[in-house]
């Protein structure tokens, strides 16, 4: 099978597995146009992350694939995966109702469609087109650590392994708390289009792990033993703040009286806009977070980048001071 169908298996992988396998029925945010209930949501998102890491490892340990497949086939699959987010994004739009005054490139771009089902809520698109990109980012995340081992066993890269556990541990806390997110802004307001299918599909399995597409080559710099811990500091200080301010909103719309964290007394604007706790801080205090967070592995890359760039400079300055005028 050619590398740029791999995306569309797994796809069909992780929607079997969403739902086949067993998880919390909830109710959402949302409720039924029709008939005014809240909707209901399967979660199991956790447990679908972990079995199709479990099933990508069998099928290494079998030999059916190679451990690092998914970093040496990797245009491949990005090429594949565009193509199949974009036919996608026309099937699940074009079919639909359009949407009042607006038109077929606004409709393609946002979608037609607020909140598709499937089987009663087994399988919702948006929480399936979260899941699917988050198990998918892993398995590239895994997969390119281990070319670097392939490369660098004797003297691997403490970078890769830093960036790779970050956003490990971002993957399985976002799916541990996924009913957080079903009073988030896509839930109440977006719209299934080009903007989230192809999102998930495409832009967040590949390009939210494209600092070890350059990291995954590249030897170890023997950096300051103190960078790493650093940089996770700012991984985490930033994952507080976009926790901590989804927390405080979803105990608030499950609660508007509830104390967040058992501290924060919820002040509203017209008893619906938050502006304290987090709130308080700034408009969009999670985006904050958000972006503080990524760019810790960023920041890791763009440190490795310079320190091969000028610490050669350097020490030819320092050994051969006339040689380097």
């Amino acid at each position: 099978m050619p590398a740029s169908l791999w995306p569309l298996v797994m796809y069909l992988v992780v929607f079997a597995l969403n739902a086949a396998v067993p998880g919390r029925w909830v109710d959402g945010y949302m409720t039924n146009p029709a008939t005014g209930a809240k909707l209901r949501y399967h979660l199991n998102g956790l447990v679908v992350l972990f079995l199709s890491v479990g099933l990508w490892a069998l099928a290494c340990w079998q030999g059916l694939l190679a451990w690092n497949a998914f970093y040496v086939h990797r245009w491949e699959l990005v090429i594949g995966a565009c193509v199949t987010g974009l036919v996608a994004s026309a099937a699940i739009v074009l079919p639909a109702k359009p949407v009042e005054g607006s038109n077929v490139l606004k409709d393609l771009f946002l979608g037609r469609i607020e909140q598709p089902q499937l089987w009663g809520g087994r399988v919702d698109a948006k929480m399936y087109l979260y899941l699917v990109g988050a198990v998918i980012l892993e398995l590239n995340l895994l997969s390119f650590a281990a070319h670097h081992l392939t490369l660098h066993r004797d003297d691997p890269n403490p970078g890769v392994f830093l960036y790779g556990g970050l956003f490990s541990f971002f993957l399985c806390e976002y799916l541990f708390f996924e009913e957080v997110h079903l009073y988030t802004y896509d839930f109440v307001a977006e719209r299934v289009g080009f903007k989230l299918t192809w999102g998930c599909l495409v832009f967040y399995p590949y390009f939210y792990g494209v600092g070890l597409w350059a990291l995954a080559e590249q030897p170890n710099p023997h950096l300051p033993a103190a960078v790493p811990p650093l940089f996770a500091l700012v991984f985490f200080i930033g994952w507080a703040f976009a926790r901590g301010a989804n927390l405080q909103k979803f105990w608030f719309k499950r609660d508007p009286q509830k104390k967040a964290f058992g501290f924060i007394t919820p002040v509203a604007l017209e008893g619906r806009v938050l502006v304290s706790g987090f709130w308080g801080l700034s408009r969009h205090v999670n985006y904050l977070g958000a972006v503080d967070g990524d760019s810790a592995g960023p920041l890791a890359w763009l440190l490795h980048r310079l320190a091969a760039m000028a610490l050669p400079a350097v020490l030819r300055g320092a050994l051969h001071p006339t040689s380097a005028r």
